[in-house]
């Protein structure tokens, strides 16, 4: 599957939108619970949002990442704090660009039990969170500076993975090694 035409300027675009919207430099890191907070979406670990309620369900289900959670129309994020620091704002952001795209809620699971997936929606956050942690702005930035992988992961406080993936897809290195 593939996104739909235009969708990945389109998410760019919306990666600078937010940082303007918080008053970020445009290649500056972003904390995802800051843009959550500015949005007015809270944002739970899995264990804080069962201690409030009372229920002791102990872990997150294995593969548990993170879910929004509708009411109405108000949003609340939760995710897993088994995680790593890198991995718990990746699934934030995956979480807040379903919320940036106005994906509507989904039931995570179908009438047998079984996890709902969406193809295209989650392509879509699987793309976008990744440019809100890391814009184009950014991924040249690092680029330019010279920084390896495990340098501006540290920076940006991401994967080194997602580092990668937003250096190789918008075409940092080589942009920057034409321009200087």
């Amino acid at each position: 599957m593939t996104l739909r035409r235009g969708f990945k300027s389109e998410a760019n675009e919306l990666a600078l939108y937010v940082r303007r919207d918080l008053g970020l430099p445009l290649d500056a890191p972003l904390d995802p619970l800051v843009l959550a907070a500015h949005f007015e979406i809270p944002v739970m670990t899995w264990y804080d949002l069962f201690t409030e309620s009372g229920a002791s369900l102990g872990f997150p289900p294995e593969g548990f990442s993170a879910v929004t959670i509708f009411s109405g129309c108000r949003r609340l994020i939760v995710h897993n704090d088994q995680h790593a620091p890198s991995r718990q704002r990746s699934n934030i952001a995956h979480e807040f660009a379903h919320s940036l795209l106005f994906h509507d809620p989904i039931p995570p699971f179908d009438a047998n039990g079984g996890h709902v997936r969406y193809r295209a929606v989650e392509e879509e956050a699987n793309w976008l969170g990744p440019a809100l942690l890391v814009s184009e702005e950014a991924a040249l930035s690092v680029a330019k500076a010279g920084l390896s992988v495990r340098e501006a992961s540290d920076l940006y406080a991401v994967s080194p993975e997602v580092m990668r993936m937003r250096i190789g897809v918008v075409g940092a290195r080589r942009r920057v090694g034409r321009k200087f």
